[in-house]
Order: C-alpha cells, then sequence, then structure tokens
C-alpha cells in the first residue's frame, strides 16, 4: 500500500497544463487568420481532421489541469487566510476555461462536420469566432494571474519581486484584450495574441507551480492523502 498526496498533485497541475497545452499547440498547427479564403479553411479543418479533434482532446486534458491548479491556489489562500483571493482565482478559472472549451468546441465541430459540408460562410464565421474569444480570453487569464498573485503575496507566500513581475504579467495580459486591429501585430489574430500572452501566462503557471511545489503539506490537507494498493 502506498499514499497519493492528492494535494501534491493539485500544485503540479499548473505543470501538467502547459505539457498538454504546448501538445495541442503544436498538434493543431496554424489555424487559419480572420478572413481566410474558402481553400484555407476546407484545407485546415476538413483536410486535418483527425489532427483537430486530437488536439481537441489533449487542450480538454489541459483545461481539466488549469481547473485543479486553480483549485490548490484557492486552497493554499484559503489554509492562509487569503479566501477572498482565492474565490476570485477559482471564479477567473472558471471563467477562462469556459472560453478554452467554447474554443474547442467551435474548432472541433468545424473539423467534424462543418467545413466539410461546404457551407463555407458558416465555415469562415465561426473561425473568425474562435480568434474573438482568444481576445476575450485575456479578461479571466489576466483576473487569474491578478488573484494568484496578490494572494499568495498577502499571505506571504511569494517575494516582493514575484509580486512585481506579476503585476506586470496582469498589465500585459490585459493589452490582449484590446488586440482589435484589422490587421497586423494588434489583430485578433496577430502575433500579439497568439504568442505574446500565451507565453507570458505559461510562464507565471510555471513559476507558481514551482512556488507551490515548495510550500510543506498543508495539516488541514492531510485527510486527502488516499492509500492505494499496489500489485
Amino acid at each position: 500500500m502506498h499514499t497519493v498526496n492528492w494535494e501534491r498533485l493539485w500544485r503540479m497541475s499548473g505543470i501538467t497544463f502547459i505539457v498538454f497545452y504546448i501538445a495541442a499547440f503544436i498538434v493543431y498547427g496554424e489555424q487559419p487568420r480572420v478572413g481566410a479564403s474558402a481553400g484555407k479553411l476546407v484545407s485546415f479543418y476538413d483536410g486535418d481532421r483527425n489532427r483537430i479533434l486530437i488536439a481537441a482532446v489533449l487542450f480538454g486534458f489541459a483545461v481539466l489541469n488549469l481547473l485543479w491548479f486553480a483549485a490548490a491556489i484557492t486552497s493554499t489562500l484559503r489554509d492562509r487566510g487569503q479566501g477572498g483571493w482565492g474565490t476570485a482565482a477559482t471564479a477567473a478559472s472558471a471563467a477562462l476555461g469556459s472560453i478554452f472549451f467554447v474554443q474547442m468546441t467551435l474548432a472541433a465541430s468545424l473539423a467534424y462536420s462543418i467545413a466539410g459540408s461546404g457551407n463555407v460562410p458558416l465555415t469562415a464565421g465561426v473561425n473568425d469566432v474562435i480568434w474573438v474569444l482568444s481576445v476575450l480570453a485575456s479578461f479571466p487569464a489576466a483576473m487569474l494571474i491578478m488573484s494568484g498573485t496578490f494572494g499568495l503575496w498577502r499571505a506571504g507566500i511569494v517575494p516582493d519581486a514575484l509580486f512585481y513581475a506579476g503585476v506586470a504579467a496582469v498589465v500585459l495580459v490585459l493589452l490582449g484584450g484590446t488586440t482589435w486591429a484589422s490587421s497586423g501585430f494588434w489583430a485578433a489574430d496577430g502575433a500579439y495574441i497568439r504568442f505574446i500572452v500565451p507565453i507570458i501566462g505559461l510562464a507565471w503557471l510555471a513559476v507558481i507551480s514551482a512556488v507551490l511545489l515548495r510550500l510543506s503539506p498543508s495539516p488541514a490537507r492531510a485527510p486527502e492523502q488516499m492509500a492505494v494498493p499496489t500489485p
């Protein structure tokens, strides 16, 4: 018999999210931009149907781990008297996870049947909606970073340097919600929202995961260690 430390697994969920997210990003490939031609849309969604559906599964696991990671932050903050920030982290992760699930659902629907049906206007419209959701996801993402950073700092878990870095991350991610240019770097399908915002978010997750993993187990969570039979 051995015990499973569920609290430690929750704290590791941030790293697990990063692994699944990067895997899904690579498998998914480069999504057609806003206003892409019918040929590019059909080639991507219908021609690479299986690849997109596999990416949807990987991304689904990534989102589940993100929610578990937010639960770990919330649990840690409540144990240290910062329940308000913990509740904010839970709400932010739920909103962010919902947007991610909608994006995943739309992309999978396009690949599964819509793109192959020949309805090009519908395919183009749904493709554009996915990009718009990427911009809107900046707001709950910034709230998650803010609640986690401020809460852990108030609890005395992260030093001032990480706090200031977290504040900078909040501002940079929030700027992603303004990327409404018609084309270029600041567009809804531009480089800022496609690369800069995700990289900042992943970096924050990695750092906070490392911080949480270094914390000693909470006595209040001891009952959550479950005995598991070994073969």
